[in-house]
């Protein structure tokens, strides 16, 4: 059997959730290990953190981002990076006056790289170091896109502004990549961090990244995964919707949770199994070679439990693109 069309054995993936719509005291997010052999999911950290400005649908709640080093693991709450060790206890954490509405995070050598979604930023975190070193401002011109880097550890940094509600990093040898709901792109920057457009995308884009001789995204307002080449051939999946009769906590305003079929959360398990999220919280792989669903594990049947990061456990980047 040929282990580049079919799995040998189903991944674990590590993924965290956001409870969208929820309220002071509840439980509002998670971190789970989803081991698809076994077709369960194990709730490792209950997140109901009630210090937290729960106005609005996703604002504060929940756990975003997931990167790796060595045996910590690096997870994104909205203004706070945790570090928890290999049994989910944390370490320590790390804040900025610049960090809010984190997203996605991810790290390239030393450095972890995190989206701040109410800055328009991307702020640049030193390992080694112990701090934060960099903030990057991006900004939409009749020129461009445009940069401006700034100091994170002093105040002479941007206003607080969600204008393209960025909401993805990637950081390769290919250059540093991001995306938002609002860029309509996928932006590259040099490695003098001048910023240009490296593909169009649609609006409301998550998970957006390079992959093979394309780009690999979320369509997130069409309810599907995408995987599209240079020379335009496409191959897509849409993401699985339930019952209306199944799903819970359906009484709520749709302009503050989360709807059914919302696509977020997307990683690579190898050069052609992905791993996407949906709401209400599920986790499906497919086989991009086959274009075959492989499998899919739910939950949560709470509509307003979405998944937000996901990742290979244990951690081993098998395809860096």
């Amino acid at each position: 059997m040929d282990y580049n069309i079919v799995m040998q054995s189903l991944p674990t993936i590590i993924a965290t959730s956001v409870v969208r719509g929820s309220q002071q005291g509840e439980s509002h997010g998670g971190i789970y290990l989803v081991d698809f052999e076994k077709q369960m999911a194990n709730l490792v950290i209950d997140w109901d953190d009630s210090g937290i400005d729960f106005t609005g649908r996703g604002w504060d709640r929940g756990l975003r981002g997931i990167e790796f080093r060595r045996d910590e693991i690096f997870i994104a709450a909205s203004d706070e990076i945790f570090v928890y060790d290999l049994n989910f206890k944390v370490k320590r954490s790390y804040k900025n006056q610049f960090l809010k509405h984190a997203h996605e995070i991810q790290r390239f050598e030393n450095l972890l790289f995190i989206t701040s979604t109410g800055f328009d930023s991307l702020l640049v975190f030193d390992l080694d170091r112990d701090e934060f070193t960099r903030g990057i401002h991006l900004r939409q011109t009749a020129e461009g896109w445009k940069s401006q880097l700034y100091d994170p550890k002093t105040n002479e940094g941007p206003e607080a502004a969600n204008n393209l509600h960025l909401n993805n990093v990637r950081c390769s040898k290919k250059g540093l990549f991001t995306s938002g709901l609002r860029t309509n792109a996928l932006i590259r920057m040099d490695n003098d961090l001048n910023p240009s457009e490296f593909c169009s995308l649609p609006e409301g884009t998550h998970n957006s990244r390079p992959f093979k001789n394309g780009v690999l995204f979320n369509d997130t307002k069409s309810n599907c995964v995408r995987w599209v080449t240079r020379e335009g051939s496409e191959v897509n999946f849409r993401v699985p919707l339930f019952p209306e009769d199944e799903l819970t906590h359906k009484n709520f305003d749709d302009s503050r949770v989360a709807r059914q079929g919302f696509a977020r959360g997307l990683c690579v398990i190898d050069e052609n199994h992905i791993a996407i999220g949906s709401s209400p919280s599920t986790i499906t792989l497919f086989n991009i070679k086959t274009k075959e669903r492989v499998g899919s594990v739910n939950l949560s049947m709470d509509i307003r439990n979405a998944i937000h990061g996901m990742e290979v456990w244990p951690y081993e980047r098998l395809l860096d693109s």
